[in-house]
């Protein structure tokens, strides 16, 4: 269809196309990466380095940009719950599991089960009826998370405290979502990840003290760390709120069903993990689990 002068040049719409898969695979390769700057340092450190990295990036776009921070305590509140409930549990509790020795592979797969999980639960926020194909998503996902687990993942030693910390990660992404959806407010992308990434810092700070603080400068783990800053906290996010503010959440959610088979193809080239032919089937059922689920109606 031509285009007229009013309308989006192509060039920028056919970028826009692209950006649920370049996000997919920034996202599906953090997993990895994390894993490869944990070998150097330990998950809080390694958390209070990348938030304020991307805290200073965020202040420095935002001192140029001079976008517009949330107005009310009540709207400082929902930036600062979700903010919370996505830097602190979910990549603590992830990070942490990765350093308990769970595979990048296994964490992977059950955090990304968080699009079945917000279909089937946020019907019930809003007060809708939940649909027979999010009920069978649901199952299938939980399916194919039990079977990876249970043939072993990626062969790492994968331990029920590593199981469990992915699960709890999986709960506050969950959470996160929810929330948003129920109580959030649109803000510029700027000032809220700007206010999260500072939280984020602050909170993971006596964590820090608290934990064994270990860090060891090495090329491999600064390349990780660069790559967690730039690839997730800055292209990733920036990405996503993109899409978000396009219309595209559901074919965001809908694509989510390739971040496990991708993260268990970079993690065996980043890290030599191998997933057994029993983990690759329970990859797919998951990962059709959360097609179905994120299905929209026709």
């Amino acid at each position: 269809m031509a285009e007229t002068s009013g309308a989006v040049p192509a060039h920028p719409r056919r970028l826009m196309a692209l950006a649920p898969c370049v996000f997919v695979l920034l996202w599906s390769a953090g997993f990895p990466v994390a894993k490869v700057a944990l070998h150097a340092s330990s998950p809080f450190v390694l958390l209070e380095l990348r938030y304020l990295c991307a805290a200073g990036a965020m202040a420095v776009l935002f001192a140029i940009l001079r976008p517009a921070l949330p107005r009310g305590a009540q709207q400082w509140r929902d930036v600062a719950v979700v903010g919370v409930l996505v830097q602190v549990v979910y990549f603590g509790l992830t990070y942490l599991s990765l350093y308990s020795g769970a595979s990048a592979t296994v964490v992977a797969l059950i955090v990304s089960l968080q699009p079945i999980l917000v279909a089937v639960f946020a019907p019930v926020v809003v007060g809708e009826r939940v649909r027979a194909g999010q009920w069978c998503g649901l199952v299938l996902g939980l399916a194919g998370a039990m079977t990876v687990i249970l043939a072993g993942g990626g062969r790492t030693s994968l331990t029920p405290a590593g199981v469990a910390l992915a699960v709890g990660a999986l709960a506050g992404i969950v959470a996160a979502m929810l929330y948003e959806r129920r109580f959030g407010v649109g803000h510029h992308p700027v000032s809220v990840n700007l206010i999260q990434y500072a939280l984020g810092a602050a909170l993971c700070l006596p964590l820090v003290f608290l934990g064994e603080g270990h860090l060891e400068w090495t090329v491999p783990f600064a390349a990780a760390l660069g790559y967690l800053v730039i690839g997730n906290s800055l292209v990733a996010v920036t990405l996503l709120l993109a899409m978000t503010r396009a219309g595209q959440v559901a074919r965001v959610a809908s694509l989510f069903f390739f971040v496990p088979p991708m993260a268990a193809v970079i993690a065996r080239v980043v890290l030599g993990e191998a997933v057994t032919p029993a983990g690759w089937l329970g990859i797919a059922v998951a990962s059709a689990g959360v097609s179905l689920a994120t299905r929209r109606r026709a």
